[in-house]
């Protein structure tokens, strides 16, 4: 008995099968009117994807034309700057090479070095680049750094009193904090042997 089911339910697979062969050579007939507007729906979806391919290798394009655009602005952000500070090097270079050669004139080696030193602050300063006030100010931890505190009745609590190190702003972002010493307030002996 399950034999006779089992070549019951093969006799019906066969015949879908043979009926979707059929189907695939089959002639259908449309109207000239029908079979005229799928064939402009078929050319229109041909030219629809085209145009989707087009756009996507033209996409494709300009995200690597945007990528090697990006990769070279960074690899040449600072040449103007990094040209700059060449006349630098070229000033002290000339500067080190008159020290060498023995010349003991050591006011004209100080004035050589201070202007050099102008020139280099001049430059950064046309870049946006400006030194943070540190010494007499308050502290400031979004724009200072306290590496020491030092006891002083004189001036107020967390008050600079000594810049060790220099800090700068880049257009009004901290690039480098100032190091600086703090003030703080001294207790009177008298007072803490009376508490």
């Amino acid at each position: 008995m399950l034999n006779q089911k089992q070549n019951h339910e093969e006799n019906k697979k066969e015949p879908i099968a043979e009926k979707k062969e059929e189907e695939k050579g089959k002639t259908v007939s449309l109207k000239e009117e029908e079979y005229l507007k799928l064939k402009e729906e078929a050319e229109k979806a041909k030219e629809y994807w085209d145009r989707l391919l087009r756009f996507q290798a033209d996409f494709e394009n300009t995200r690597k034309r945007l990528e090697k655009e990006k990769q070279d602005f960074v690899k040449f952000a600072n040449e103007g700057i990094i040209l700059e500070l060449l006349n630098v090097l070229d000033d002290l270079e000339r500067t080190v090479a008159l020290a060498e050669s023995k010349h003991q004139d050591l006011p004209a080696f100080l004035k050589g070095v201070e202007m050099i030193l102008a020139h280099l602050y001049e430059m950064l300063k046309e870049y946006g680049l400006k030194p943070i006030e540190a010494e007499g100010k308050l502290f400031d931890p979004h724009l200072h750094e306290a590496l020491m505190q030092a006891e002083d009745k004189d001036k107020p609590e967390h008050t600079i009193v000594e810049e060790l190190q220099k800090g700068y702003l880049l257009s009004d972002r901290v690039i480098r904090t100032a190091k600086v010493k703090v003030s703080k307030r001294t207790e009177n002996r008298e007072q803490r042997t009376e508490s």
